[in-house]
């Protein structure tokens, strides 16, 4: 999952990929009465109306934007009146418009259907912004203003909120650089510039690199033990690709792939994993080594040049977890039962190899495929008999919805008259209990090549009662569509994905501040998650299951049988899930602890020796993301913060355990949760946020006893 950082002073570039949004169109016109993003939207809560935005209104958007920003700003800086809350802070909130409305809209489009001129301007765009970034926390006129509020912080007597704004800015404004002297501000910029347009080529290789890593098979026979469906859909994505008569499997993002579980013949799956392995390594125009040793060498750069020990120690201060210390001594907590638990379930599938006479020992391609058969013989489970009861449509609106309704009251009704960038997105708008507008919610589902692999959450318009602006929420995911006339049948760990994307929409939705700074999911990196992993207990609740998973045809539930299996099966190959997860985060804390003036080696040669040393490097469970495509830490603000996927995990199953000690799913307890946690933003300390929830810090025995590590 991706959640995009937005501050109210830059629209923060993340993701960025290819597309062909409706009306696409290289016109553009600097005219403010033309140009779509010079005025608020006329549409519902100011959503993007996508029949009127074309590729060229971007540029002199992003053009004015940053010189209306760069003006108030200044006019900040420069007022002659001593500083107070509202001539600053408040001023320097309001600030921003045209861009914060381009770079919503803008973040959205380039990452899940981008085009060759959108990633041109991605590259162009990304160090443009960074520089307006610097030019307001590294400007020395307006952090005197901001320190001498915060030195006056105790006889101000502000409210709760404001006062963590001025905290927020004050300690935003110390990272950032603002204590620096001017020349070593000059060198920051320099470096910050560097790091965002390497940042953005880095995006850019990735996506055609991925892309043109599919596999593409000639022969249907290669394809043996896919489904029907998933075999059209490969002839589908083959045609589509100028390859009629093949039959082409396109890369997701992560290293495995889902595909593995499935084909029969070893020697297609080796084929799809070398090409999952090596898509970023290829030595021609996408391969990423390059770029990443800069980024790595800038950060560590700039670590030095800010007085801190790495670029861990430096992103680290305002998270949770506070240092790259604790998040190692988090690690080493989990990696001894992770990897033994891996190398038992290793054992249990070589073992599967053996009796069949396979002659060879376990492999990575292989591990899918065989784990399957394991989990088939111990838990009598088949994932092809699960499908069917999973149609995405029925999952979305009797499950994710349904349990959102049941624990919030909220509801849901789509919206066909708001117009999309790409036929495939479905919008909804979200009313509260009591029956009142709160949100429109967008959901765009389906893998496309010229959308970025993963899934992710982000606004298009954020919440702010200082602005006067309600949500406008998106969840971006990567499932196969299907070929025309076909259901679209998930797996359970893609219900899971809904789950937990629409997790961190409710995040956003039920935001309730005055401040777009805090606003929603505007919160550390190691708490963001906790909301999102927390929805996905939902997802196998009893009462919520049987409501979505009916079988797309007969439109019988899931029988009683089956159910039993899922929930015995639940812990089944823990040991290899959390493992690789594992790998990626530990990989990235590596990367980022790098000491400032290290020559690095190349980076499979780092990356060898840093799963070397922490004992991750069992050799049939692989990183979940290896260094070369790793798109979360070189380009989605998850630099030296992959472990908030784990660290929240253990927020998550200690809050859950919660609510099996109170109930489980009711209005009263979800009303609780949501006035505690999911309405709060960032307007409190978080782990005083999350103490006052559960009633005492985070307890890691709940997230090791549902990974079935106890």
């Amino acid at each position: 999952m991706k959640i995009l950082s937005f501050l109210p002073l830059v629209a923060m570039l993340a993701t960025l990929s290819p597309g062909e949004a409706n009306g696409k169109s290289s016109t553009g016109n600097n005219d403010q009465s033309a140009n779509p993003f010079f005025k608020e939207s006329a549409l519902l809560y100011q959503a993007a109306d996508f029949s009127k935005i074309k590729d060229g209104d971007y540029a002199p958007a992003f053009e004015e934007g940053i010189r209306q920003q760069m003006a108030e700003i200044q006019k900040i800086a420069d007022n002659p009146a001593a500083a107070t809350f509202e001539n600053t802070l408040v001023a320097m909130e309001k600030s921003g418009q045209i861009l914060r409305r381009v770079g919503g809209v803008f973040n959205l489009v380039s990452s899940a259907n981008t085009d060759p001129e959108l990633q041109k301007l991605s590259e162009d765009v990304a160090p443009k912004l960074t520089a307006v970034n610097d030019a307001i926390f590294l400007n020395t006129k307006l952090f005197k203003r901001v320190e001498a509020i915060y030195k006056k912080r105790a006889q101000l007597k502000l409210d709760q909120e404001s006062d963590r704004l001025l905290e927020f800015y004050y300690k935003k404004f110390v990272m950032s650089g603002a204590n620096l002297s001017e020349s070593a501000k000059e060198h920051l910029k320099s470096l910050n510039k560097d790091e965002a347009s390497l940042s953005a080529k880095f995006t850019n290789q990735l996506l055609a690199a991925t892309k043109a890593a599919a596999l593409l098979v000639g022969q249907k026979a290669e394809l043996a033990g896919l489904s029907d469906a998933a075999i059209d859909a490969a002839a589908l994505a083959a045609k589509t690709n100028g390859q009629p008569g093949q039959w082409m499997l396109p890369i997701q993002n992560t290293t495995q792939q889902p595909d593995l579980q499935s084909l029969t013949i070893r020697a297609t799956r080796q084929r799809l994993f070398e090409a999952s392995w090596n898509r970023a390594e290829k030595s021609d125009s996408n391969d990423t080594r390059a770029a990443i040793l800069r980024i790595a060498e800038i950060r560590s750069q700039k670590a030095k040049l800010l007085g801190m020990p790495n670029y861990a120690a430096w992103t680290l201060q305002d998270q949770m977890a506070k240092t790259p210390e604790t998040v190692e001594a988090f690690f080493d907590k989990l990696i001894p039962a992770a990897t033994a638990k891996a190398k038992k379930e290793a054992d249990d599938i070589q073992a599967v190899i053996d009796q069949q006479n396979g002659r060879f020992r376990l492999q990575p391609w292989d591990w899918d495929f065989y784990s399957e058969q394991v989990r088939k013989a111990k838990y009598d489970l088949n994932e092809s008999e699960i499908k069917p009861y999973f149609e995405i449509n029925n999952v979305l609106e009797n499950g994710v919805f349904y349990a959102a309704t049941q624990l919030y009251g909220i509801t849901f009704k789509e919206r066909k008259d708001l117009p999309v960038y790409q036929g495939d997105v479905r919008v909804f708008e979200v009313f509260d209990k009591d029956g009142s507008s709160m949100a429109l919610f967008y959901c765009d589902y389906f893998k496309r090549d010229n959308k970025n692999g993963g899934a992710w959450m982000d606004n298009m318009v954020g919440q702010s009662k200082l602005l006067g602006t309600k949500p406008v929420i998106y969840n971006v995911c990567n499932f196969t569509k299907p070929a025309d006339g076909q259901p679209a049948l998930i797996s359970f760990s893609d219900v899971t994905t809904m789950f937990h994307e629409f997790g961190h929409g409710l995040h956003g939705l039920f935001a309730d501040q005055q401040y777009p700074s805090l606003s929603g999911t505007q919160t550390a990196r190691d708490f963001v998650e906790f909301p999102s992993q927390f929805n996905e207990h939902w997802a196998s609740d009893p009462q919520v299951f049987k409501h979505y998973a009916t079988h797309y045809q007969t439109k019988e539930p899931m029988p009683q049988a089956l159910v039993d299996k899922i929930k015995k099966a639940a812990t089944f190959n823990q040991g290899y899930s959390l493992t690789e997860i594992l790998a990626a985060a530990d990989l990235d804390m590596k990367w980022h602890m790098v000491a400032p003036g290290t020559s690095l080696p190349d980076v499979d040669k780092f990356e060898t020796q840093a799963l070397h040393d922490t004992h991750l490097d069992l050799p049939q469970v692989p990183s979940r993301y290896r260094t070369s495509y790793f798109l979360h830490i070189w380009s989605n603000g998850y630099a030296a913060g992959y472990y908030a996927y784990l660290w929240t995990e253990m927020l998550d199953d200690d809050a859950f355990s919660w609510f099996k000690e109170h109930g489980g799913l009711t209005r009263e307890n979800g009303q609780r949760f949501r006035d505690m946690i999911l309405s709060r933003g960032n307007t409190l300390d978080l782990a005083t946020m999350f103490r006052n929830f559960r009633g005492h810090d985070p307890n890691i025995e709940p997230m090791l006893e549902d990974r079935g590590l106890k």
